[in-house]
């Protein structure tokens, strides 16, 4: 008997879940709104001395059919800091977001940065990575120019 009660609950059961649809619901696109058209997404450092200029620009163009506005630009980690446009971008002009890593942290890195605004795509992502490296000490140059 409870054999036949845990089959009838597990028979129940795989039918419940497959009668359920999963339904993706349609995106509505707006053919007038702003659009980003980043020259890139991702902005390569390279490997760069510590205390170097971490300052870099992501460029991008307005390609849809109305102002463009940034409401806000948020970093994964308080080590990058993004500076975003204060005026509407219209429709065909460029704009720049300035990204500024602490370069103070010797290490490889890799950061993202989230821009909210009312494009299409409401929210984009944009991503900086590189290798900061410890500057060579006097000491190393030294021999090294003593064994040459």
């Amino acid at each position: 008997m409870k054999r036949i009660v845990t089959l009838l609950f597990i028979g129940f059961s795989v039918i419940s879940m497959n009668a359920q649809e999963n339904k993706q619901p349609t995106k509505v696109v707006d053919l007038n709104a702003p659009a980003f058209e980043f020259v890139s997404d991702v902005i390569d450092y390279g490997k760069i001395k510590q205390n170097a200029d971490g300052v870099r620009v992501f460029k991008f163009k307005n390609v849809g059919k109305s102002p463009l506005i940034i409401s806000r630009i948020q970093s994964s980690c308080g080590c990058t800091v993004p500076k975003k446009p204060t005026e509407p971008i219209k429709p065909g002009e460029t704009g720049e977001i300035e990204v500024k890593y602490a370069t103070n942290r010797v290490g490889g890195f890799s950061k993202t940065i989230t821009v909210y605004s009312n494009a299409n795509e409401k929210v984009k992502r944009l991503r900086i990575k590189g290798i900061v490296s410890k500057p060579e000490s006097p000491i190393v140059k030294q021999k090294s120019a003593i064994s040459s």
